[in-house]
């Protein structure tokens, strides 16, 4: 028990930091610009942990380095237990003020755009004594971030493995086929998942969720008839619609930017998929220990109540006009 005490009271939030750094860099350097230190006492304050652990987190020579599978394991409870402490430190602000201060909010690309400008709008409004703070990022970068405590809430889409993190449900949505005017697919009312041809269907780039929820979407149910989906990827989302004008391809879109208006302009034709179409879910998500739980409700709350960019809850799916001299991108209710 002594000797277990002796290394817990050497272990630091400050070498879980730099363990935390090297991590996501591998490389000294990097991670001692990120934590503000030399080099020097970076690898020193990791050389410290691992004497005081009798372990080694790290393989490295002078070309690289590599977690071991030990330091895999204790990299998720090191942000687990930088989260908490930050959680720790904010509880007393916010207890004083759970609807004050400053809150830092995350959202994937997909949803930034087309749900965040509303959703502040309202915020202000209602919380006009709260700072938010957007940071727009991949699903694994804002994981990451809230994860250990640089972040307070992120909107992301499910399925997700989130981790030790807790999902707080706001609305789902569908996702809408994309096609050029003049393509065979534009043609369809209603076409079917089935209907689409894999090969022909463009995605954004890897770490989007979008392309995994996209592929789930075509190839379920698909057995023993699987085919890769087209090689050419796109970096976002306008530049996706972009190639899609162009006809090189199809393409799967968020409801929530085609109701925000994100065609118009375009000669893309946007349909609703046949029942039973893929959806996504909108969810929040925050750190078990987080001190600003009444905050979390109420954000959940906004956006969940608001559906920024879609109908309100109940409404009828809306349909997309047959393409037309005066039909680009526009929606009317069925």
């Amino acid at each position: 028990m002594a000797t277990l005490l002796s290394a817990a009271n050497a272990v630091s939030l400050r070498q879980l930091s730099y363990v935390v750094a090297l991590s996501e860099t591998l490389n000294f350097t990097r991670a001692a610009e990120r934590c503000f230190v030399t080099q020097s006492t970076l690898s020193s304050g990791i050389r410290e942990l691992e004497r005081a652990l009798d372990a080694v987190l790290f393989e490295r020579d002078r070309q690289s380095v590599a977690l071991t599978p030990l330091g895999q394991d204790l990299l998720v409870r090191a942000h687990a237990i930088l989260g908490q402490t930050l959680d720790f430190v904010n509880a007393a602000g916010a207890a004083a003020g759970p609807l004050e201060g400053t809150v830092t909010l995350g959202a994937i690309p997909t949803i930034a755009p087309f749900l965040l400008p509303g959703l502040l709008r309202q915020i202000r409004q209602e919380l006009p004594a709260l700072t938010t703070l957007l940071r727009e990022e991949q699903t694994s970068v804002l994981l990451r971030a809230v994860a250990e405590g640089e972040m307070d809430f992120a909107i992301i889409a499910l399925p997700m493995d989130v981790g030790r993190l807790q999902v707080h449900p706001l609305f789902s949505e569908e996702l809408w086929l994309i096609a050029a005017e003049d393509d065979p697919m534009a043609r369809l009312a209603h076409p079917s998942a089935a209907q689409i041809d894999v090969t022909r269907l463009m995605l954004l780039g890897e770490g989007h969720c979008l392309r995994e929820h996209s592929l789930e979407a075509c190839l379920s149910g698909r057995r023993g008839k699987q085919r890769s989906p087209s090689a050419i990827e796109a970096s976002s989302l306008p530049t996706l619609v972009q190639m899609v004008e162009a006809g090189l391809g199809i393409a799967l879109l968020p409801e929530m930017a085609i109701k925000a208006g994100f065609l118009v302009g375009s000669k893309v034709i946007a349909r609703p998929l046949a029942a039973p179409a893929p959806r996504r879910e909108i969810a929040l998500v925050a750190r078990p220990s987080t001190p600003r739980a009444p905050l979390l409700q109420r954000l959940q709350a906004l956006a969940a109540s608001g559906r920024i960019a879609g109908p309100a809850r109940g409404a009828r799916r809306s349909r997309v006009k047959t393409p037309g001299p005066s039909s680009r991108g526009e929606t009317r209710r069925s």
